[in-house]
C-alpha cells in the first residue's frame, strides 16, 4: 500500500517550510537522545565488564573493532538509502522512495547473516587479526561469538532507524534505538553478575537489546506508521538503484569500515605497552563516542533538512541550516572538551580505580583529544551535507581522511619516533587536526558553487 499523498505532501511542507532553527530541534533532540543512549550502553559494556579485569576491559576493545564491522554495512546502506529517500521525498517520488526502503533493509539482512557465518567460522583468526594478546583472547573469543549472533538485526535496524530519520521520523527512530539500549543496560549487570555469566553475559545483554530494538522499529513499518513502506516484493532488479544507495552510502562504509581498521591498528600499538595500554585506550574511545555522540546526533536531525530543501532547490534554507547547526557544534564542543580536559583522571577511574597505569595513560590521550575537539563540528556537519545530498566524492574523502588517510600512517610513525606511548596517544588528536584542514577548503568551494547556481537560477 502506497503511503496517501496528502501524508506526503504534509511532510513535504514540513520539511521546507518550516523555520530552520525549530525544525532541526525537533529532528536533532531525538536523534541525539537515541544516539547518546547508544553510546551510553557501549559506556556501561566496558563499565561492567571492567569490573572483570584488565583483560576483559581490553577484550570489550578487540570486539569493538568487530562491531565496527558490522556497523560499517549498517550505516552504508541505512545513509545510503536514507540520503537517497530524503532526496526522492523532496521530488515527491514517493514510490520510488519505497523501492529504496525494500531493497537497502533485505540487504542488509542478507549481509548480517554472511557476517554471521563467516565470523563464527574463523572466530580464532579473527579476533587475532583483531589485535587480541594471548590475555585478552579468550574473553575476546567469548564476547564475539555471541555479538555475532547479532549481526543481522544490528545490520537491518541500521537501515530502518537511518530511513525513519531521513523522513522526518526521528521520533519513532528514537523509540527503538534508545529502548534496546535503556534495556542492554539493565540487562548487563543482571547477565553478568547475577546469573555469573561474565563476559558472555554482557554479549548477551547486547544482543538481546538489539533484538528488541529490530523488533520495535519493524513494527512501525508494518502498522504503517512510516512514510515509505517496506515490502518484499518492492525489492528493486535495477543496479542503479543499489549504485546509488552504496554511492551515498560510501562515505559511511569507508567512515565505519576504517574505524575497524584504524582500532585494529590502536590495539597493536597499544599492546606493545601490555594489556593496561589496551585497556586505557578502549576506554577512551567509548567515552569520546559518547561525547560525539550529541553532534553526530545533531548532525543527523540536520540531514533529512539537507536532503530534502537541496531536493526542492531551497538553497538558502541549506545554507542557513548548515551555519546554525555548525555554530551550536563548536560551542557545544568546546564545553565538553572543557569539562573532559580538566576531569579526565576522575572519568577514567570511573571504569579502572584500582589500575593506576590504565588511568595515566587514559588521562593524556584524554586530555589530547579534547584540545582539538571543536575541530569535530566542521567536519562532521560538512561530511553529513556532502553526504545528504548526494556529493559521494567530498563525502568520502572526508569519510576516509580521519581514520585513514591520515590516523593509520600516525599510528605506524609516531610510536617509532617517540619511542613510547606519547606517539599512540598523538596519533587521533593530529588526525583530527589534519582532517579539519583538509574540509575547509572543500566547503568553502562547495558555497560558491551553490551562490553560482543561485545566481543563474535568479537570471533565469
Amino acid at each position: 500500500m502506497t503511503p496517501s499523498p496528502s501524508a506526503a505532501d504534509a511532510q513535504f511542507i514540513r520539511m521546507t517550510e518550516t523555520p530552520i532553527p525549530r525544525l532541526i530541534g525537533k529532528l536533532a533532540v531525538p536523534t541525539i537522545v537515541s544516539m547518546m543512549i547508544t553510546s551510553i550502553y557501549n559506556l556501561a559494556d566496558t563499565f561492567f565488564v571492567s569490573k572483570l579485569g584488565t583483560s576483559a576491559t581490553g577484550a570489550v576493545g578487540v570486539v569493538f573493532s568487530l562491531m565496527a564491522i558490522i556497523q560499517a554495512v549498517g550505516f552504508m546502506l541505512g545513509m545510503g538509502s536514507g540520503g537517497y529517500i530524503s532526496r526522492l521525498l523532496g521530488q515527491k517520488q514517493n514510490d520510488k522512495a519505497n523501492e529504496v526502503a525494500s531493497s537497502a533493509f533485505f540487504t542488509a539482512a542478507m549481509l548480517g547473516i554472511a557476517i554471521t557465518l563467516l565470523g563464527t567460522l574463523f572466530l580464532d583468526t579473527l579476533m587475532r587479526a583483531l589485535g587480541a594478546t594471548e590475555t585478552i583472547l579468550p574473553y575476546a573469543e567469548e564476547y564475539a561469538q555471541v555479538i555475532l549472533l547479532g549481526a543481522p538485526f544490528m545490520c537491518t535496524s541500521f537501515v530502518m532507524n537511518n530511513d525513519l530519520r531521513a523522513e522526518g521520523q526521528a521520533v519513532l527512530a528514537m523509540l527503538g534505538i534508545g529502548f534496546g539500549g535503556l534495556l542492554n543496560m539493565v540487562l548487563d549487570p543482571v547477565f553478568i553478575f547475577t546469573f555469573d555469566m561474565g563476559i558472555q553475559g554482557a554479549a548477551i545483554a547486547t544482543v538481546l537489546s538489539q533484538v528488541v530494538s529490530f523488533a520495535i522499529l519493524i513494527s512501525h513499518y508494518i502498522r504503517g506508521r512510516s512514510a515509505v513502506r517496506i515490502r518484499l516484493r518492492w525489492v528493486s532488479r535495477q543496479r542503479a538503484v543499489y549504485w546509488e544507495i552504496l554511492r551515498t552510502g560510501a562515505p559511511s562504509f569507508f567512515r565505519q569500515g576504517l574505524a575497524s581498521v584504524a582500532s585494529v591498528m590502536l590495539n597493536r600499538a597499544a599492546g606493545l605497552y601490555g594489556d593496561a595500554a589496551i585497556a586505557a585506550m578502549s576506554v577512551v574511545g567509548r567515552v569520546f563516542m559518547f561525547i560525539l555522540s550529541a553532534l553526530l546526533g545533531f548532525g543527523q536531525g540536520f540531514q533529512p533538512v539537507a536532503g530534502y530543501n537541496y531536493g526542492a532547490r531551497r538553497y538558502d534554507r541549506l545554507r542557513q541550516a548548515y551555519f546554525f547547526c555548525l555554530k551550536v557544534g563548536v560551542v557545544g564542543l568546546f564545553i565538553m572538551a572543557a569539562i573532559g580536559f580538566l576531569f579526565a583522571p576522575d572519568i577514567m577511574a570511573i571504569f579502572r580505580r584500582d589500575d593506576p597505569l590504565v588511568i595515566a595513560i587514559g588521562s593524556r590521550a584524554f586530555r589530547l583529544q579534547c584540545a582539538l575537539l571543536p575541530f569535530q563540528a566542521l567536519v562532521v556537519i560538512s561530511n553529513m551535507l556532502f553526504q545528504s545530498i548526494g556529493q559521494a566524492k567530498e563525502a568520502t574523502l572526508l569519510a576516509v581522511s580521519r581514520q585513514g588517510l591520515f590516523f593509520l600512517p600516525l599510528i605506524l610513525l609516531l610510536p617509532a619516533l617517540f619511542d613510547s606511548i606519547l606517539g599512540v596517544q598523538l596519533a587521533q588528536p593530529i588526525a583530527d587536526l589534519l582532517t579539519a584542514l583538509l574540509t575547509l577548503p572543500l566547503v568553502i568551494r562547495f558555497w560558491r558553487k551553490l551562490s553560482l547556481l543561485e545566481s543563474q537560477g535568479k537570471g533565469n
